[in-house]
């Protein structure tokens, strides 16, 4: 489909806008900022068309957008366990992070994650050090997690940018 100019640069400046917003909604748990981000790259290309490589790059940003959903969760879990936090309490804590989120968003996610986590600890090891010590390395993967999917976010709007500007 071929829009006239004035229409074009408008929905490009829409999508900018609101990849904008995505990306610095990645800092408030309970918004999908990366979904925030490819769905202005979706309504581009639909409203627009895809050729071979505004598909390739739309593929591209897809494929970022997925893995920076779920690589914070695997980063957060991996921290923990990195100082011995159990399987159970990583699962715990990431329904508590979910209902949190749903219930006092939009950092109630974040802190009910960790809350469950440092719970299951708890009475898992009777050990006040050894249960913050699992708490606080998943706090810093949360910390790494959020620096990572901002990272991935920046690089998908500047592959929409390619798109809108050399394809």
């Amino acid at each position: 489909m071929s829009l006239d100019p004035a229409t074009q640069t408008a929905l490009q400046a829409i999508a900018l806008a609101v990849m904008i917003f995505g990306l610095f909604s990645l800092f408030i748990p309970i918004l999908p900022g990366m979904a925030i981000i490819w769905v202005p790259t979706l309504v581009y290309g639909i409203l627009t068309g895809f050729n071979w490589a505004s598909g390739i790059l739309f593929a591209l940003i897809t494929g970022l957008m997925l893995f920076g959903s779920v690589a914070d969760n695997f980063i957060m879990g991996q921290q923990a366990r990195q100082t011995g936090a159990s399987w159970l309490a990583i699962a715990v804590s990431l329904i508590a992070g979910v209902v949190g989120s749903i219930v006092f968003p939009p950092f109630g996610g974040l802190i009910a994650a960790l809350i469950g986590l440092f719970v299951v600890e708890m009475f898992r090891l009777q050990d006040l050090k050894r249960a913050l010590s699992s708490t606080k390395s998943m706090a810093i993967g949360c910390g790494w997690a959020t620096v990572i999917r901002f990272f991935v976010g920046l690089v998908m709007i500047a592959l929409f940018l390619v798109w809108i500007y050399w394809t």
